[in-house]
């Protein structure tokens, strides 16, 4: 494998506290060295990355690439080739597949899927249950050993508190973590959007808060009792934070992601002002909530009771999101556009630095995984030659044509961002370039 030198770059790397002009070499695919300018490195591919910022390439713990069974929208390979465009080097996947990933055939399957593929690695999440049922609990040692970095019903909630405890005992027991999907569907019900003003003015059926922070509260103390660490998914809501910041508080091994739609958008992005109609591609669950929520789940992040961003990137083909706003499915896609999208909002507006930026969506997610995470989003010598190269200057406009994913379903095609991924390295090799 040859040696890359990436010369000249603004290198952020917040796990080590880098952040100034440097050199990287990349040597049998792992980081060698982050420093000072370096010689002559003889066969050496050398990238001029002067003007660019050079970081960890990003860590995704939480999207989902439908393979197998759902391939009409997205497969292993389309979902490790929209990571790569979007920088990320990690795409961790979550297990609600057809049939669903809770054996260890599934889980080499995907594994093996991802090599072929060659782009971002991709890493299966588990099944808590089998077949995602809520009931008979998985076979959880064998998952690990197969490939499974943690596991998740993500899609469905695991309904009953029992089965919940029981799976935190055993997945505790090997030190793992368990990646929670909150939402009592007796509340959801018929729900397709926040429940509040703008369902009142539109005439849908709406969720309320409760749905999603009920479970958190119980899932909170269910960690505590147990001491299994648990990770919450797609927090939306403030009533979820606050349970959060309290269980944490209490010392539950609990940690959380926001996504950067509920960071950026309300549900008042349902109602496409252009078209004049409600807009499916506003569609997830949990769904975009109010503007007070959006607050609090920066304030959240900015003070640590969110531990990281996470795209839950959900694609779905055109023909099952063209449909009315009540049948359309739920979610949208996150991985091509998350960066820009948090950089127009965050960091072109003073909010945030650029390294707090990369910070969460690097190493503050690689950590969510506890030790299978240990090397990742960092560029200490020994780790993995993943690299994200960024524009911090380059305008451009969301396409069709742009995404890497197999599906459509984003709410930002159209729209100007002001920073760009330019370039992504995985294990040492330029997977991704933007001329």
């Amino acid at each position: 494998m040859s040696t890359i030198v990436i010369k000249g770059a603004h290198v952020i790397d917040p796990s080590q506290g880098i952040d100034g002009i440097a050199d990287i070499v990349i040597e049998r695919g792992v980081v060698k060295s982050v420093g000072e300018p370096t010689g002559a490195h003889a066969g050496a591919e050398v990238i001029d990355a002067k003007g660019l910022i050079a970081a960890p390439a990003f860590v995704e713990v939480h999207a989902h690439t439908r393979e197998p069974g759902g391939e009409q929208s997205e497969t292993i390979a389309t979902g490790a080739r929209a990571g790569v465009v979007g920088g990320y080097g990690r795409v961790c996947c979550m297990p609600n597949t057809r049939p669903v990933c809770d054996s260890a055939m599934i889980v080499r399957y995907m594994c093996d899927r991802s090599a072929d593929a060659g782009l971002a690695r991709v890493h299966p999440i588990a099944a808590v249950t089998k077949g995602l049922s809520g009931a008979e609990l998985c076979e959880y040692s064998a998952l690990r050993d197969a490939g499974a970095v943690a596991f998740s019903d993500d899609g469905v909630p695991v309904a009953d508190a029992g089965v919940m405890r029981r799976a935190m005992q055993a997945i505790g027991a090997l030190g793992m973590v368990i990646m929670d999907h909150c939402e009592d569907m007796s509340l959801t019900a018929d729900g397709v959007m926040h429940e509040g003003a703008v369902s009142m003015r539109l005439g849908l059926p709406g969720i309320p808060r409760s749905s999603e922070a009920s479970v958190v509260a119980r899932d909170c103390m269910l960690s505590a009792e147990t001491g299994c660490r648990l990770h919450i998914c797609h927090v939306s809501t403030v009533t979820s934070v606050e349970a959060i910041r309290e269980w944490k508080k209490r010392g539950a091994p609990v940690t959380a992601e926001v996504s950067p739609h509920h960071l950026t958008l309300t549900d008042e992005r349902v109602w496409n002002e252009r078209t004049g109609e409600v807009d499916t591609h506003a569609k997830m669950k949990p769904p975009l909530c109010a503007e007070e929520d959006r607050l609090a789940l920066i304030e959240a992040l900015e003070d640590g009771t969110i531990d990281c961003i996470a795209t839950d990137h959900a694609p779905h083909a055109p023909a099952l999101k063209d449909n009315v706003f009540d049948a359309a499915p739920f979610g949208i896609l996150g991985l091509e556009s998350a960066f820009s999208v948090l950089h127009r909002e965050f960091v072109a507006s003073g909010k945030w630095s650029m390294a707090n930026l990369i910070e969460r969506m690097t190493i503050a997610s690689a950590r969510i995984l506890g030790e299978i995470g240990g090397g990742w989003g960092s560029l200490a010598a020994g780790c993995a030659g993943d690299v994200v190269l960024i524009d911090p200057e380059r305008a451009w406009t969301l396409t069709v044509a742009g995404l890497g994913s197999k599906s459509e379903n984003s709410p930002w095609v159209g729209e100007r961002f002001g920073a760009r991924v330019v370039g992504t390295i995985v294990g040492g090799r330029v997977v991704h370039r933007v001329h």
